[in-house]
């Protein structure tokens, strides 16, 4: 299974923000959407990605506030990211040895989706469920 399935499925509405967002800001979009995270571009280019963990560091920081705080500030630089024909395999690789829990997905220098850990662990459920549909059916249709 490759990253790009798991786009199928899960679809690829992009939610991105600019470096000088405001972290309120951010927070809101990401409530607003249930996500946890959001791309960050700058002049049609990914420059980073802001996720729950950057945010939960800079309330902690700012003694439970954000105030006038900007997405430039907490942001992860230069992010990993995944490819369409990345295998989830890899991918699962890649995540857990960057420590990575969303990656953007690129096609050459554009975004073409996000992908998080809760993306891959349902596609391999699903698929794995798949998998042991067909094998029981097999077995089960075996002739004796």
């Amino acid at each position: 299974m490759q990253v790009s399935e798991i786009l199928k499925v899960k679809g690829n509405v992009l939610h991105t923000i600019e470096p000088e967002g405001r972290l309120t800001e951010a927070v809101s979009e990401m409530a607003r959407h249930n996500m946890g995270s959001l791309v960050v571009i700058d002049k049609g280019r990914v420059v980073g990605i802001l996720t729950f963990k950057e945010l939960l560091q800079a309330v902690n920081q700012g003694g439970g506030a954000l105030g006038e705080a900007r997405v430039a500030d907490i942001m992860e630089r230069d992010p990993v990211s995944a490819s369409a024909g990345m295998e989830v395999n890899d991918l699962r690789r890649t995540m857990l040895e960057s420590g990575a829990r969303y990656l953007p997905v690129m096609d050459r220098d554009k975004l073409i989706g996000v992908i998080s850990f809760r993306d891959v662990a349902k596609a391999v459920l699903e698929e794995q469920d798949f998998e042991n549909r067909m094998l029981k059916g097999y077995i089960k249709n075996w002739p004796e």
